[in-house]
């Protein structure tokens, strides 16, 4: 082969290389050490609309204003100094580049979400020359995720809510009961349980019928949910009863609640067919002990404060007696 013929197959070579790189589905920039571009294919211009001409030598950061310049320096400064390769991904950062979306109309995502490798290239000393940045767009994948995990979360928010009054069930509430338990157990640190139903709700659904019994249901659990504090947990017992778990609280700071709570749900009107109707609530207040055995224990001792409350005329809250006085 002559000088001419092997001069032919290079030219050819580097132009094959060079539609090769402009047709990749991924985006190339080359960099030097002081952010220059050395090289910026067709995937880069399509979406910044940025024709290679005017990138190329062009500083990065002057190219994109809203680039995380502090942030992208680092990681490129660290492939020239420490010749290994550096990723980012977009659970880590979404995106680098703020590129629209390839399909804004089918996709879940007007933005593009990208996955970024910044590769060390080697010059002729064996030093690091330039830095190619490969910019994935990885849209799809992240979409999907993100939609999977909000289904997944959904599903756990149902598995665990009340589907009636829209607070815990019970189910959830006693799980999180026995983990306070073992807490309380394993320190000295107060907790109360709470515990509460709807006086006579029996007659209340004879008398407007279950539609109505259960707004008012709804309607107690808003009110539960408007004035419980942060740490509290609250659920629904089952039928017209509600459980509260107050971490942190004495059995008199749990009373104060209590009683707070017992008169905003007797101010509560709740309109049904062109009535006004009122309810009231009976509640018991059980402060942990230590020798309580079971959460169940607990609960029961608080089950027991609140039948004392309703012998007492309902619409009132009883202290339990101190678990260990009843129990020797």
């Amino acid at each position: 082969m002559n000088t001419v013929e092997t001069v032919q197959n290079e030219v050819q070579q580097q132009h094959l290389l060079f539609q090769l790189l402009q047709t990749l589905d991924n985006g190339l920039v080359m960099l030097d050490q002081n952010y220059k571009v050395m090289l910026w294919n067709g995937f880069m211009e399509n979406h910044s609309s940025i024709p290679i001409s005017n990138a190329r030598g062009k500083d990065l950061f002057e190219l994109f204003n809203d680039l995380p310049e502090a942030w992208l320096k680092r990681k490129i400064d660290s492939v020239f100094r420490l010749q290994t390769r550096a990723f980012c991904t977009w659970e880590e950062h979404p995106r680098v580049f703020d590129f629209k979306s390839t399909r804004p109309l089918t996709g879940q995502s007007p933005m593009m979400f990208q996955n970024i490798t910044l590769i060390p290239l080697l010059g002729l000393d064996g030093r690091v020359a330039q830095v190619c940045m490969q910019v994935f767009d990885v849209t799809e994948i992240a979409t999907k995720k993100i939609a999977l995990e909000a289904a997944n979360l959904s599903l756990e928010q149902l598995s665990r809510t009340d589907r009636l009054t829209g607070i815990n069930n019970r189910g959830f509430w006693e799980e999180n009961l026995e983990q306070e338990f073992q807490r309380c157990k394993r320190s000295s640190a107060p907790s109360s349980l709470m515990m509460f139903d709807i006086d006579h709700f029996k007659h209340f659904n004879d008398r407007y019928g279950h539609l109505a019994g259960d707004e008012v249901l709804r309607a107690v659990a808003s009110q539960i949910k408007r004035s419980q504090r942060t740490t509290d947990l609250a659920g629904r017992y089952g039928g017209e009863e509600f459980a509260i778990i107050l971490p942190d609280t004495n059995a008199q700071k749990a009373l104060l609640v209590a009683e707070r709570l017992r008169s905003q749900i007797s101010g509560i009107s709740i309109e049904w067919e062109e009535q006004l109707l009122n309810v009231t609530v009976s509640m018991g207040v059980s402060e942990f002990d230590k020798n309580m055995q079971t959460h169940q224990s607990w609960i029961d001792h608080c089950d027991a404060a609140l039948y004392q409350a309703k012998n007492s005329g309902r619409n009132c809250c009883v202290v339990a007696a101190p678990y260990s006085r009843r129990h020797d």
